[in-house]
């Protein structure tokens, strides 16, 4: 899978001695719990790109982790750039302005029956992500060292609870 920068939307450069938003003197801000059973569902409902866009939107919605205008980011960063990483997996986030809308790093998890047409490609897991500052490329690091595993992928779609997602999503919530 590869997981590509978020092109001309980047940040400044940081200046020396200067420290980044997501980082602390002694490393990465760790990223703790972006996902939670509450977030996650088994048996998502969406038959299109779209619907699945929306449904991922509102499980952080119900999540308190980002306000109404994020929803609408995600559509914008999928008219800019796909968000099919390949593997069966979507990851959906918002766009660099959309930041404003993100109360605190979170994610959700769908996984279809039935794969849904993502520009040509079948998917059946959506990850969303908001991320505070840069922790959306920590958490994408992550989301593809999970799904470059043939064993998790199967674990994902053997899994009959959420907390046996996050069992095998073990890794997204922890400071690897």
């Amino acid at each position: 899978m590869t997981v590509t920068p978020e092109g001309p939307n980047q940040e400044p450069p940081i200046q020396p001695g200067q420290t980044s938003p997501t980082t602390t003197p002694t490393g990465p801000t760790p990223v703790t719990d972006p996902l939670v059973r509450e977030a996650i569902t088994l048996r998502g409902e969406a038959r299109t790109k779209a619907e699945a866009i929306q449904e991922a939107g509102r499980m952080l919605l119900g999540t308190g982790a980002v306000g109404e205008g994020f929803v609408e980011a995600m559509f914008e960063r999928e008219k800019s750039v796909s968000t099919y990483m390949g593997n069966s997996l979507a990851v959906p986030h918002g766009t660099r302005e959309a930041k404003q809308f993100v109360e605190k790093t979170a994610m959700s998890f769908a996984r279809y029956d039935e794969p849904i047409d993502w520009n040509g490609n079948p998917v059946r897991f959506v990850i969303a992500i908001a991320g505070r500052n840069k922790e959306h490329l920590i958490l994408l690091g992550r989301i593809a060292r999970v799904f470059s595993k043939g064993d998790a992928l199967q674990a994902l779609e053997a899994a009959t609870t959420a907390d046996e997602v996050l069992d095998v999503l073990a890794g997204l919530n922890t400071a690897q």
